[in-house]
């Protein structure tokens, strides 16, 4: 059975249209590609308690993953760790490794000239302090370690909300710990065209077909009554192979066809 996941976006910047969230869009296709769904994504603001609640809630529902990104860095607004270790009732403390990962960082920074010192000044060490019984996650492109918490059946992945960083931690060192929380799975697309304008029409085929093949989401998208070109329909299985998903399509395809006049 596919992992259920949810993602918090952190940054009051998101919030008040400063800065547009293109993580979660990038972290949905990630999931689902890895054949698990994402059931629900939030905003939320540098506020621990609205973050721990957030948390909180998403544990309550039982989510297997939760993908937190935004608010990892040294500046006094950056308190997403706060408010998991609040969520999880534990302290914050200050990590070896991690403290070990950003000295190398700014070692690094100082020896290409991009800081004027390596030394660790609170602000660097305030990202090697994680919720008590985390680990950090290296940064392979900046200085703010990812952070693992794994709470019963929930593991909770913190991760940094500049992109180029979260991609490269997702993709890269943190790839193995997916793969151990999500499982094997793929999931696979398949676009039809139905040769209707009215979405209303197609409605009760589309139930129909969704609710004999229960692991492939169907879905159509709607367009303009004057346009005439008909309406398109997308199909996602979801399965622990290609091949499996592949069928699922099929079948979901060809019960579609004998419905509606798909091209």
């Amino acid at each position: 059975m596919s992992a259920m996941v949810e993602i918090l976006a952190i940054g009051d910047e998101l919030l008040d249209g400063v800065t547009q969230d293109t993580n979660t869009h990038w972290l949905c296709r990630q999931v689902t590609a890895a054949g698990s769904w994402v059931r629900r994504a939030a905003l939320v603001r540098d506020d621990p308690e609205a973050i721990a609640a957030e948390v909180a809630g998403a544990i309550g529902r039982g989510a297997a993953l939760i993908l937190v990104t935004g608010g990892l860095g040294p500046t006094a607004d950056d308190r997403t760790l706060e408010g998991v270790a609040r969520a999880a009732g534990v302290p914050l403390v200050e990590h070896d490794a991690a403290r070990e990962m950003v000295a190398q960082r700014y070692a690094a920074l100082f020896q290409a000239g991009a800081v004027a010192a390596p030394d660790l000044t609170p602000e660097r060490l305030k990202m090697a302090v994680l919720p008590q019984g985390a680990k950090p996650i290296e940064n392979p492109v900046g200085a703010a370690p990812a952070v693992l918490l794994r709470l019963g059946g929930t593991t909770i992945v913190c991760l940094p909300g500049v992109p180029g960083e979260l991609k490269g931690i997702f993709a890269g060192p943190l790839r193995p710990h997916l793969d151990a929380v999500l499982g094997a799975g793929v999931a696979a697309e398949r676009e039809l065209l139905v040769r209707l304008n009215d979405e209303s029409a197609m409605a009760p085929a589309l139930q129909e077909v969704a609710s004999l093949f229960p692991d492939v989401y169907v879905k159509s998208h709607a367009r303009d009554f004057e346009t005439g070109a008909g309406i398109r329909v997308t199909l996602c299985a979801r399965a622990a192979d290609p091949g499996a998903a592949g069928r699922a399509l099929d079948a979901a395809s060809q019960a579609l066809r004998e419905r509606l006049p798909v091209e």
